[in-house]
């Protein structure tokens, strides 16, 4: 199967399959390494509409990978990555997400129940395959090219060192995704430590019409106002590179707390289904990338 849906040849007992040359031996590497390749986890499920036909898929392509490259490597090297592909096709293709375990003294853990239940209504509303339970992933870890999507919120200051900051850059350049969410008290620290990530791309705001709010779910004036703090309109801001969106930062919106159980913060129905459908918009802008 190709990225639009066919296959042209066998594979297997049927001989080699041949995708359209859209997909990149460098793209796969990526899911030898990490086993849950973001980028191809989204091309996957943009492409098929359950696990099984998903799971075909990134077999497909690895079936691919290796018999183009099977006499142009070593013998050793071949093995290691078939072993750690059959790893990472063996596992569930479910995707998860994480939330991004900062430092500068920001409280980064905020609205603990506020991923869990946009997983939810994501899983039920969208029937996406996303795993319940989110990882904390720091900024210069590895593991945070496990995660599809990556949430940020806090009321504080931010720091990320120069590795960090260099580990989120490639993680974004590669497939990955950064939603901030301000909880109030980030925004000039989130700005700050967004010039290291990206010193040559300015974060700008989005225009109503950007598809990222109207995804699934319509919001002609942009992001809903869930919480009241200066009497400020809410606003999008992103970081784009090539056309495509990296960052999605929200400002004086307060999504994730409209995320949160209503014992939490007492919002209204009306309120806490806008936050969740604007988080859908997201998660399916992310996966439709």
């Amino acid at each position: 199967m190709t990225l639009n849906g066919s296959f042209t040849n066998g594979c297997g007992e049927g001989g080699i399959r041949t995708p359209g040359t859209d997909f990149s031996v460098r793209q796969f590497s990526k899911l030898v390494v990490s086993a849950t390749h973001p980028p191809l986890q989204k091309q996957a499920y943009k492409n098929n509409k359950d696990s099984v036909s998903a799971k075909k898929y990134l077999y497909h392509k690895f079936c691919y990978f290796y018999t183009h490259n099977l006499f142009t490597m070593k013998k050793s090297t071949f093995l290691i990555l078939l072993f750690i592909s059959g790893i990472a096709i063996a596992q569930s293709t479910s995707v998860r997400i994480g939330l991004l375990k900062y430092k500068g003294g920001g409280d980064w853990y905020a609205n603990p129940t506020s991923l869990p239940n946009l997983v939810k209504f994501c899983n039920e509303t969208l029937n996406t395959n996303i795993q319940a339970d989110y990882v904390s992933v720091e900024p210069g870890s590895t593991d945070i090219f496990s995660c599809a999507f990556v949430h940020m919120t806090g009321h504080g200051n931010v720091i990320f060192s120069d590795y960090e900051a260099e580990n989120l850059r490639n993680y974004l350049l590669s497939g990955g995704f950064l939603h901030i969410d301000d909880n109030y008290g980030m925004d000039e620290f989130v700005r700050r430590e967004l010039k290291k990530v990206f010193p040559d791309i300015e974060l700008v705001e989005l225009p109503f019409d950007h598809p990222i709010y109207h995804s699934k779910f319509d919001f002609p004036q942009g992001l809903p106002k869930i919480h009241e703090h200066d009497n400020k309109a809410p606003q999008g801001f992103g970081i784009i590179e090539n056309g495509r969106l990296l960052v999605f930062y929200s400002y004086e919106c307060d999504l994730g707390d409209g995320w949160e159980d209503y014992a939490v913060h007492r919002d209204s129905e009306e309120t806490h289904t806008k936050a969740l459908q604007m988080g859908a918009n997201i998660i399916t802008y992310v996966f439709s990338q």
